[in-house]
């Protein structure tokens, strides 16, 4: 519409209201020239998934690696789409980070076979959030029905997350049948099945395929790691990292940093811990403030380098969700922050 109270502008074809434009062709897949040459033998485009690539390589890794159907293959990089709208914040975006898994079984006899392989992945696919941390209770699963499916799909089901502004997809888990290797393969000519051994006979594998968006997956684990609670009266921000996920596993805190002795434990404890793991070393003000800014970036672990350190080897631990802190001996934390890490 217009400015407030103004008429809405008219429409830029014909300038009468309600009018259209010409239908235009339009490519979702961003288009660039290789090599030298500008003609159409130099056209390429990024790709708009990564899925691709596994199916390409397909024939290769069965050969090389030896592995029995079934099996699969993922994959971790940049997805690039031509979105006429980018909005949303990292919602619909031209560029982003994506996972993808080619789960190859084998043809089944009746469908009922990979209905329960698709319902197999999709709850191993749940499991998988929550593991790293990600809120149960604001996940759910849509299931798409059979006329909003893609032409080539059997089935596919979404895991869905409940972010403060609404529901938005993290995962689509789909059952592709051998679409995508018989597209491949009647397009290069090249024979893509595989030789089962055990069954006598050669068929071209049908896939699951669980596809993650990386960036959406991360804001759903710090929405679901954002908390804030009461310390001593003090009100105090933090983010309940699961320990596999927090970016810093631990900080090292010298009590004192004018102390040579306690300075040199809390380096030894911090390059000790470095060989393993992304940890942090932090000095300055007081202990308390300290917790503060590891409890806002989601550490799980603070250990405290003190005089004590100095006469019986031990460090005080510290939680991060719970504040309970302990003593124990260097090596006893180390081998706990493992455990919990790990």
């Amino acid at each position: 519409g217009g400015g407030r109270g103004g008429p809405p502008p008219p429409p830029p074809a014909t300038g009468k209201p309600g009018s259209l434009t010409e239908p235009r062709d339009f490519n979702l897949m961003f288009e660039t020239k290789v090599g030298a040459m500008s003609d159409a033998s130099a056209v390429a485009y990024l790709r708009p998934e990564t899925a691709q690539g596994i199916f390409t390589n397909f024939k290769n890794v069965i050969t090389t690696t030896r592995v029995k159907v079934p099996f699969g293959i993922a994959q971790i990089g940049k997805a690039f789409r031509n979105e006429i709208t980018p909005r949303n914040f990292i919602f619909r975006s031209r560029e982003f980070e994506q996972m993808e898994l080619e789960y190859f079984v084998k043809p089944p006899a009746e469908d009922a076979e990979w209905q329960e392989q698709h319902a197999e992945w999709v709850q191993r696919r749940f499991d998988w959030h929550v593991s790293i941390g990600i809120n149960p209770e604001l996940l759910s699963v849509d299931h798409h029905p059979p006329e909003k499916l893609a032409h080539y799909a059997l089935a596919c089901s979404d895991v869905m997350f409940r972010f403060p502004f609404g529901v938005q997809e993290l995962e689509g888990i789909a059952a592709r049948g051998n679409f995508d290797l018989s597209q491949h393969q009647g397009a290069s000519g090249k024979n893509l099945e595989y030789n089962d051994d055990e069954l006598k006979t050669k068929y071209v594998p049908h896939v699951i395929e669980p596809s993650v968006g990386v960036d959406r997956c991360m804001l759903a684990v710090i929405c679901s790691a954002y908390a804030e609670d009461e310390v001593n009266g003090e009100k105090r921000t933090l983010l309940r990292f699961h320990p596999r996920i927090a970016p810093i596993k631990a900080a090292i805190f010298p009590l004192v940093k004018n102390n040579e002795d306690i300075m040199a434990k809390s380096r030894e404890l911090f390059e000790r811990l470095q060989r393993r793991y992304n940890v942090a070393f932090d000095a300055g003000g007081n202990i308390g403030r300290r917790y503060r800014r590891m409890d806002e970036v989601g550490t799980p672990f603070c250990l405290t380098v003190d005089f004590d350190t100095l006469e019986d080897g031990t460090v005080t631990l510290r939680e991060r969700d719970s504040t309970a802190q302990r003593r124990m001996t260097m090596d006893e934390a180390i081998a706990y922050i493992s455990d919990q890490v790990d």
